[in-house]
């Protein structure tokens, strides 16, 4: 079944300013607050360490490889809105060839869905099972959290990062549409909403993120929805809502120290193996609960309303012993959990804009995706 859009609906006029009733004269419209906005430029560094800082400023979600002469420069420049539970970016690149992280074993990657529009140039991306090209106007679903790889020439695109947890009542259909080209009616709508969306996001405040949100999520509902070519094509669906089960299953049950690989495998109907399979992109199943519980843990450690020792938190999370508990912290965070509790760090689990703000310019992408990573 072909998908459609709703009657009436219009991309662009979800952005259309509501018409503007003449006002009286002694009005004062309170003034808005823009929506953050953050620039990066390789130009404003020197020719030799511009490649490095592009690729420093990917490196929560990709691998860059060297092209051959970086001596002579590299351009890249981004724009990026912090758009609260989505993150969206105007990049301009040299070409390059680029890796995913997910099969670095010492690597961390952010697991969000990345819905690209290329506006000008080339790409193709190389998955275990297939290939696909992009060009001017195409758009593409990549997961972050997953193995690939590819090239672009010089390019303009827009990047939008969706997290898994801002569209879990579509979840399905978004894994069903991973690493595809939106092909038909529903990519040139969605790449209209992307485009007029950067047009206007300059004159839009904080006040309209709310409507902005939902406006966006459902345009994804309507352009990404499981079609037969992406059904044909999806890597094994049931897979993708198992995953999503058994991340639910560990959010409930993550104050729970006697939370086991045995207790999910009863609860999903699944092996061990298959569980071990699900979360291998996220460094393991292990690996995933403890994280989870670190960002909480973390969470509480921030809160200045949360006066608990820092032993009766770690012991609240699952880690018996103080030791283990800072060294785990450390390794996942930079920082020990006192500079947490001091107001030192206040890190992933309660960021602000000012603190993606205050980092350099380069690294704000990286803080920004964390953070969705972390909400």
């Amino acid at each position: 079944m072909a998908n459609a859009a709703p009657a009436g609906w219009n991309a662009h006029a979800i952005l259309e300013p509501l018409a503007n009733p003449a006002a009286e004269p002694t009005l004062v419209v309170p003034e808005q607050t823009p929506i953050p906005c953050f620039e990066f430029s390789t130009g404003d560094l020197p020719p030799k360490d511009q490649f490095a800082a592009w690729r420093q400023s990917f490196a929560t979600m990709l691998d860059f490889v060297e092209p051959g002469d970086t001596e002579a420069g590299f351009a890249g420049t981004q724009v990026i809105w912090d758009l609260g539970d989505l993150a969206l970016a105007q990049v301009s690149t040299n070409g390059l060839d680029f890796t995913s992280l997910a099969g670095h074993v010492r690597r961390d990657p952010v697991d969000h869905w990345l819905v690209t529009l290329i506006q000008d140039g080339r790409s193709q991306t190389i998955t275990p099972s297939k290939s696909f090209d992009g060009d001017a106007g195409s758009v593409q679903v990549h997961p972050l959290g997953r193995v690939f790889e590819g090239s672009v020439t010089d390019s303009e695109m827009l990047l939008l990062f969706v997290p898994r947890d801002f569209c879990r009542d579509m979840s399905w259909g978004l894994a069903a549409a991973e690493f595809s080209v939106l092909r038909g009616g529903m990519g040139p709508l969605l790449a209209d909403y992307l485009a007029s969306l950067v047009q206007r996001l300059p004159t839009m405040g904080v006040n309209d993120l709310p409507g902005l949100l939902s406006a966006t999520r459902a345009m994804l509902q309507v352009c990404i929805a499981p079609s037969p070519d992406h059904l044909t094509e999806a890597h094994d669906p049931i897979s993708a809502t198992l995953l999503e089960r058994a991340r639910r299953f560990v959010q409930h049950h993550l104050f729970q120290p006697d939370l086991s690989i045995e207790q999910m495998t009863r609860e999903l109907g699944i092996s061990r193996s298959r569980l071990y399979r699900l979360f291998e992109a996220s460094g393991g199943i292990v690996h995933y609960i403890q994280h989870r519980r670190l960002l909480a843990a973390h969470a509480a450690l921030a809160d200045p309303n949360d006066r608990r020792r820092i032993l009766d938190i770690a012991d609240e999370y699952g880690f018996g012993d103080g030791a283990e508990f800072s060294r785990a912290f450390r390794r996942e965070f930079g920082y020990c959990p006192s500079e947490v509790r001091t107001g030192v760090k206040n890190g992933p689990s309660h960021w602000h804009m000012d603190e993606v703000e205050t980092a350099a310019p380069g690294l704000r992408l990286g803080q920004l995706l964390r953070r969705l990573q972390a909400q």
